[in-house]
């Protein structure tokens, strides 16, 4: 297994974790020199606060660890492409790369709906590797909203 499939892998375990709590299944992990050094997923619904997505969870968590706001040898990993508000965190923390599961065709700022990344002239541009586990973060995403739909019934 490469090491990228390793890591996301990781974020999934943390997706899995929203999942049980009937939040979003999203999962992040922020690596540094190989080491995860910080690791969330979505409680947006149980903490009833729209900012409390995985990725600014996990950005808040890596600076924390490493008492700096600027993130700049670190990557995350998320099994959903972020949408515009955490694409602009990860601008924001410095991150160097993140790297992608699933897109998201509705609200995805890392090229699916627009490419905040890559398509404008921040003061840091973020690399963008999409596809990593795949099918996985998709089916994940895919089983929870089945799923949902059926408690609903």
């Amino acid at each position: 297994m490469e090491e990228k499939e390793k890591y996301m892998k990781e974020a999934l375990k943390e997706a899995k974790k929203a999942y049980e709590k009937l939040e979003i299944p999203v999962g992040a992990v922020i690596v540094k020199n190989g080491e995860i050094i910080a690791r969330a997923y979505n409680v947006k619904e149980e903490k009833n606060d729209t900012t409390k997505h995985a990725e600014i969870l996990a950005i808040q968590k890596a600076s924390k660890k490493l008492k700096a706001w600027r993130l700049n040898d670190c990557e995350m990993y998320v099994t959903l492409e972020p949408c515009p508000m955490c694409a602009g965190a990860l601008i924001q923390a410095r991150i160097k790369k993140v790297y992608i599961g699933a897109s998201d065709e509705k609200t995805g700022a890392c090229g699916s709906v627009l490419n905040l990344l890559e398509d404008y002239k921040f003061n840091h541009q973020v690399e963008i590797e999409k596809g990593i586990c795949k099918e996985e973060c998709v089916k994940i995403l895919k089983d929870f909203f089945k799923e949902l739909r059926l408690l609903k019934k």
